[in-house]
């Protein structure tokens, strides 16, 4: 890809994502928020159908994490596959579709339940 048009995208990405304006910083330089925000914009900026997001609001506070689910949300409006790992059932309610894991095997949700309380009791 000629080096005009990689510009034209990585711009286009960190404008979607509310970045444009700090183009020029460094990661140290940007807060938690503003670094997850621009590691979505590095993935947008490949055009993916599919996009593996493993724990994106991990270290965020709410105002933040609501800011990536939001743009996670926009850019499966555009018709992109989102699988997202997250253990905040804050953000796991943004999905279409929720897989429970318990120690490395999907459950159903009632038997999730029952597994973990079975685990504190």
């Amino acid at each position: 890809m000629p080096a005009a048009d990689r510009k034209k995208r990585v711009m286009e990405s960190l404008e979607r994502v509310g970045m444009a304006h700090r183009v020029r910083h460094y990661p140290s330089q940007l807060s938690g928020g503003q670094q997850q925000r621009v590691a979505v914009a590095r993935a947008l900026a490949g055009h993916p159908s599919i996009l593996l997001a493993d724990e994106p609001t991990g270290n965020l506070d709410s105002r933040n994490g609501e800011a990536v689910m939001e743009l996670l949300q926009n850019l499966h409006a555009d018709g992109a596959t989102i699988c997202m790992v997250t253990h905040d059932p804050r953000f796991a309610k943004h999905a279409q579709r929720e897989v429970h894991l318990f120690d490395g095997k999907v459950v159903a949700e009632d038997e999730l339940k029952k597994l973990m309380a079975d685990v504190h009791a």
